[in-house]
């Protein structure tokens, strides 16, 4: 079956709560769920959401965030979740829906697209390290 890759539509909703919720190992937290909701459907808010389909079934999503930075008149884009259902991986969807990202990247004429990735999640390591640059750098997050 062919797999379409698109920007999420306000009725993919139903859809993509199951993955959303999946993607969020039962920390479901409704008001953030809503509002993400929200953001990826409002004009000009600069948070979107993509999926990748088989058929009529939602596989894939990927949300991104685009905002400025220093060192770039252009903007950058911030891969937030990707997350693909259990029963369509091992297909490539996942690659699919970073490879859109980059046409994306390339059509807004973005300086980079960046992500971050748990070092022990070993299929998101196989995936991104020919994807991108890793970079040796270390996270550190300051609680306010």
């Amino acid at each position: 079956m062919d797999l379409i890759v698109r920007p999420l539509l306000p009725d993919d909703f139903a859809q993509w709560l199951a993955l959303w919720n999946e993607n969020n190992q039962g920390q479901i937290n409704d008001a953030v769920t809503k509002e993400t909701w929200a953001r990826i459907h409002h004009e000009g808010y600069p948070v979107f959401g993509i999926g990748a389909f088989e058929g009529e079934a939602l596989a894939g999503i990927l949300h991104y965030v685009l905002h400025p930075t220093t060192g770039s008149i252009q903007l950058v884009g911030y891969m937030q979740d990707l997350y693909v259902a259990p029963d369509f991986r091992q297909k490539g969807i996942a690659r699919r829906l970073v490879e859109k990202l980059n046409d994306i990247g390339k059509e807004q004429k973005l300086t980079r697209i960046y992500w971050l990735a748990e070092a022990e999640n070993k299929a998101a390591q196989a995936l991104y390290k020919n994807l991108g640059v890793k970079l040796n750098f270390t996270l550190h997050v300051l609680p306010v």
